[in-house]
């Protein structure tokens, strides 16, 4: 009821001043402890219905509905595969491993690191991004073998997200500073 009341508060305001709410794209989410609580459906002035989601897409993150802010890494491992597995359709085996980890440094790296510095990453979190890199590096070295993919990374200097994101947030650097060194 407060929220219905406070939505008609802002439509008015924003009426007054020639503008509107889009309601197509307007959702809202519960965080907190009572995230799973099922909520009355919020209507505008002129019976818009305002959804109640579970995940929603703000500046290009994903905000999951739970008992604390976090947020889903699903569609940035995804965006990384789908660029990942373009530079090797593109490039494929003819290249060098270093030109491969020069072209995923700089057009993969950044879709699965997109807001990674302002976001709470637990070490679940953490350990997700690791498996995605390490999965890559097995495609890229063809092997299911860990150790040889650490041998990789460490001959090619390449850190995981791990260890990028405690280098992040131990200086003043965002990632892309410290990616680009």
């Amino acid at each position: 009821m407060m929220l219905n009341r406070l939505l008609h508060a802002c439509e008015t305001e924003l009426n007054y001043i020639d503008m509107a709410i889009n309601f197509k794209k307007s959702f809202c989410i519960r965080i907190g402890p009572r995230n799973d609580a099922t909520c009355a459906s919020i209507a505008s002035l002129n019976d818009h219905v305002i959804h109640w989601m579970t995940e929603v897409r703000y500046l290009g993150i994903y905000m999951v509905s739970s008992r604390v802010f976090k947020w889903s890494l699903h569609y940035a491992k995804c965006g990384f595969y789908r660029a990942a597995n373009a530079i090797f359709g593109k490039v494929g085996r003819v290249a060098s491993e270093e030109i491969i980890l020069r072209l995923i440094t700089s057009k993969c790296l950044p879709i699965l690191f997109y807001c990674l510095e302002v976001c709470p990453l637990t070490k679940n979190d953490l350990n997700s991004l690791n498996f995605v890199i390490n999965k890559f590096f097995m495609k890229l070295f063809k092997t299911s073998d860990i150790n040889i993919v650490k041998i990789g990374q460490s001959l090619f200097s390449f850190d995981l997200p791990s260890v990028i994101m405690r280098n992040v947030l131990k200086s003043s650097k965002t990632v892309c500073d410290i990616m680009c060194v």
